[in-house]
């Protein structure tokens, strides 16, 4: 009964290519919001990620990063470096602002650096100096290559103009940038005085950052503590509720037409061989093994399409990315997998509903047509 299936489909030929072609432009549709969604997510909480700390301190109260603002007075950064399990520390000021960069305004995470920044500035730099100075900025490289700015030029935050000292990569996102300045300029627009935003902690070997966060609670009065885990996931679900979720709902709407598509597709292919089918019942054929056939064509005609959308999404994608450079595609296994699994149940759900058809006729009739 394989070997039939599998000739039957191949017979159709034209027909077969069309459906498959039909099907993976759906899944590359879903594929290319995929992307988006998994590269605009992974890039929305760059910066705690890639700070790498075990522990953040923060205003009691804020338990995250994005669109938050918090204060801490900076003596409670010298008492978190007397607690038990502490290895370092370090400080950033922080503002969520609009700068104007070339023509036009840019959503920015503004991070004020002290001079003795190690872990909390730039983790990747395209060129320039990673550290800046008073009146200086590092602009995420692709915020340059869409504006055309370079090393010396100058952009404007609040109402302070900023000399370009250094180009950061990784640092840019279609919803928010991230514009390192030095903390001095910060505090001076901010009028923050003897502030920081946010204390980011290392733990000494073996201490866990859960207990470490715990001590930090129990010892410091006003402030929130939160492990790295914690902190990005709550970064990243407030991310979520203010932008993202826009690309997440474009992706089920791209996904809920392309099982419509795979339904319908898989639908009318096997209506189409209702009398091969019949044909195959009257030689003999059990409905079982009608509806073995009709499963077998269609989740090969569906995995045809989701192999083609791959292929196409590894010939596209780049190409995308380099006409629109500010989309930051990432195609992920587990998103593949999250497509196809319900795409193929679909297809056989839809095959064996027109399949249906065919263990219901009588196959002496076939032959009076």
């Amino acid at each position: 009964m394989i070997r039939w299936s599998i000739k039957s489909l191949l017979s159709e030929g034209a027909g077969v290519v069309a459906s498959c072609f039909g099907v993976a432009f759906a899944f590359l549709l879903v594929m290319f919001f995929s992307a988006v969604f998994s590269g605009e997510s992974e890039r929305i909480v760059a910066y705690p990620t890639q700070v790498n700390a075990d522990v953040w301190v923060m205003q009691k109260g804020v338990a995250n990063m994005h669109m938050a603002m918090s204060q801490l007075w900076d003596w409670k950064q010298d008492r978190i470096n007397t607690i038990e399990g502490v290895k370092e520390t370090e400080s950033i000021l922080y503002l969520n602002a609009v700068i104007h960069a070339g023509d036009r305004d840019w959503f920015t995470y503004i991070v004020g650096l002290t001079g003795s920044t190690t872990f909390s500035g730039p983790w990747s730099m395209h060129s320039g100096k990673p550290i800046p100075a008073r009146s200086e900025a590092v602009i995420p490289d692709m915020l340059s290559r869409l504006t055309g700015l370079k090393i010396g030029d100058r952009i404007k935050i609040v109402d302070k103009y900023f000399t370009i000292a250094g180009l950061s990569s990784g640092t840019f996102s279609m919803a928010n940038s991230i514009v390192f300045v030095s903390y001095d300029d910060l505090a001076d627009i901010m009028s923050a005085g003897s502030t920081v935003s946010y204390v980011m902690v290392r733990a000494n070997e073996g201490v866990s950052a859960e207990k470490l966060a715990s001590r930090i609670l129990n010892q410091l009065e006003k402030v929130n503590a939160l492990p790295q885990k914690q902190f990005i996931a709550n970064d990243h679900h407030m991310a979520m509720q203010m932008g993202v979720e826009i690309i997440s709902m474009m992706t089920v709407i791209g996904s809920t037409l392309a099982l419509i598509i795979v339904a319908f597709t898989s639908y009318v292919f096997i209506a189409r061989k209702k009398r091969d089918l019949a044909i195959a019942k009257a030689i003999g054929f059990a409905n079982q093994q009608i509806y073995m056939s009709v499963l077998i064509q269609s989740l090969t005609l569906t995995f045809s399409g989701l192999v083609l959308s791959a292929v196409f999404s590894l010939l596209l994608f780049p190409l995308i990315s380099v006409a629109a450079p500010e989309v930051f595609l990432k195609v992920t296994a587990s998103s593949i997998i999250e497509m196809a699994i319900p795409a193929l149940i679909v297809a056989a759900i839809a095959a064996l509903w027109s399949a249906r058809q065919v263990a219901s006729v009588d196959p002496v009739s076939v032959f009076h047509e």
